[in-house]
């Protein structure tokens, strides 16, 4: 029963460790999201995002693809103005696996340490989505994601559509 349990425990840490994106929002509850219908890219905010041209065309593809699927319209003349953020940062896991014999973990009368560490590092990225109101200059809405990165170019595209959907999932908020 006990093997049961602690088999359960590890399914549950690691279903649970597996969330592909985590996301939250936030929004001014003043504005009227239904007033906008149209976007366009705000280019001295996305300029500042810390990572590369390819990766910067990359969100903005999925932003795009996204927001006109929900009906927005690309404009020269916008309700609404879109501007990214970026954080990442290195996340080091020890692994460390003292299973032994004896006298408890990692410890047992015959010898010492027959387990193992091992050590892992992932990159996590952090999106931030901006959405302002044009004719004002005002946030009106913020998404953010955090998700593992990949370094695999051919999987980039799909790992950006994934975390963009994610946030903009939140868009546009509904009122409880």
């Amino acid at each position: 029963m006990k093997y049961f349990s602690l088999l359960s425990l590890i399914l549950i840490i690691t279903l649970s460790s597996c969330s592909t994106v985590r996301v939250a929002s936030d929004y001014d509850k003043e504005a009227n999201f239904e007033s906008y219908r149209s976007f366009a890219f705000y280019k001295p905010g996305i300029d500042k995002a810390e990572i590369s041209d390819l990766d910067k065309k990359r969100i903005l593809r999925a932003i795009e693809a996204d927001m006109t699927s929900k009906g927005f319209l690309k404009s020269n003349n916008p309700d609404m103005l879109v501007s990214i953020f970026t954080k990442t940062k290195e996340n080091v896991n020890i692994y460390q696996n003292n299973f032994g014999w004896g006298y408890g973990w990692g410890w047992n009368p015959w010898f010492w340490g027959n387990g193992y560490n091992t050590v892992t590092t992932t990159t996590e990225g952090t999106l931030y989505i901006d959405l302002i109101d044009a004719s004002k200059k005002e946030l009106v809405w913020q998404g953010m994601g955090s998700s593992a990165l990949t370094k695999d170019v051919d999987k980039k595209q799909g790992k950006m559509n994934e975390i963009v959907a994610a946030i903009l999932e939140k868009y546009p908020p509904q009122n409880n």
